[in-house]
């Protein structure tokens, strides 16, 4: 299906990571030609590009370079009509450790993206944020219009990669769309998200190590989101804005745990660990999406439930299980 970018050259940083792969399919099962940013390594890996099929790699081109190099990003903008800025730093944990690593990775990649697109006129920029901006629901659900409260230092890296998003919008007309996807998951998932990392546990019949058990999250489905950024980026009408993209409902870890226990078809035992448990005041108790903006100005609405999300990812996991490095908790 034609939605727009058919024959067109479109940018995707963060490219070989799980949302990014995703998009990158996508966009080129629907025609359009993909300029996939990747991070230099001696080995050029492609990340999770790899698991896209030969076929669909037609209009596949790799560009390797470092996000928060100017001339690295400027190289990859020429003919580019559209950009997705996916590339991040994004594990929470790992910028407990490593605050300043996190903040200046992700907003000087996004500056250096921000203003190629300037300087080669690029007809649509989409900067992807995240649900962690809001901290802990103040008030639910949680739209565009709750106050931003950011509880880590990857969530204040994106705080100040929105706010910098939406200055090149008002200060220089730049065409630039912000989303805030609340907890996207699905096949391809590293096990730094609960979701991949309790059905692993499961599928290899483990007692499941686990943080907290009781903060509840907004989850969809991996090709929900994919659709809400290339709808976004066809639309004029959410230029300027910052758009939440969720379903509606939170669901605790310990509900995803029950559910994934009816999957599998086994008996679950859950064990505690504190290295897994965010350090107190860090801890968001509940995001919850307000998604109507998404459905008004984009036509867009979640079709994934997430019984139905879990069973598809659990059955990717089981085909790809020889596959996934042991478990071990990752930051």
């Amino acid at each position: 299906m034609d939605r727009g970018w058919k024959g067109r050259l479109v940018l995707v940083t963060g490219a070989g990571g799980f949302i990014g792969s995703h998009l990158t399919e996508t966009l080129l099962r629907e025609g359009a030609r993909v300029r996939a940013f990747l991070r230099y390594t001696s080995r050029n890996r492609q990340g999770l590009l790899s698991e896209i099929p030969l076929p669909s790699r037609e209009n596949l081109e790799l560009y390797f370079g470092d996000l928060r190099d100017q001339e690295s990003v400027k190289g990859a903008f020429p003919d580019v009509e559209a950009v997705f800025h996916l590339g991040a730093l994004i594990g929470v944990p790992y910028s407990f450790l490593h605050p300043r690593e996190v903040m200046e990775n992700n907003t000087l990649s996004t500056m250096n993206i921000l203003s190629a697109a300037l300087e080669h006129k690029t007809s649509r920029v989409v900067v992807t944020s995240s649900s962690e901006v809001y901290g802990s629901a103040q008030r639910l659900p949680m739209d565009e219009n709750h106050p931003l409260h950011p509880q880590s230092p990857y969530a204040a890296s994106k705080v100040a990669c929105d706010a910098l998003a939406l200055s090149y919008f008002h200060s220089f007309n730049l065409p630039v769309t912000v989303l805030r996807p609340f907890n996207t998951y699905g096949p391809r998932q590293s096990l730094r998200a609960v979701i991949p990392t309790v059905i692993v546990q499961a599928l290899r019949g483990e007692p499941l190590r686990l943080g907290s058990l009781s903060p509840r999250r907004d989850f969809t489905f991996v090709e929900d989101t994919v659709r809400g950024f290339i709808d976004s980026s066809l639309s004029p009408r959410v230029l300027g804005k910052a758009v939440v993209l969720g379903n509606g409902e939170s669901h605790s870890v310990g509900e995803v745990v029950e559910l994934v226990q009816e999957l599998v078809g086994r008996t679950l035992e859950v064990t505690t660990e504190e290295r897994r448990i965010r350090p107190g005041t860090s801890e968001v108790t509940e995001l919850l999406a307000g998604a109507s903006l998404a459905g008004e100005l984009l036509g867009w609405t979640p079709k994934v439930d997430l019984r139905e999300g879990l069973g598809r990812t659990v059955q990717w996991m089981e085909r790809h299980l020889r596959e996934i490095p042991g478990e071990d908790y990752g930051i």
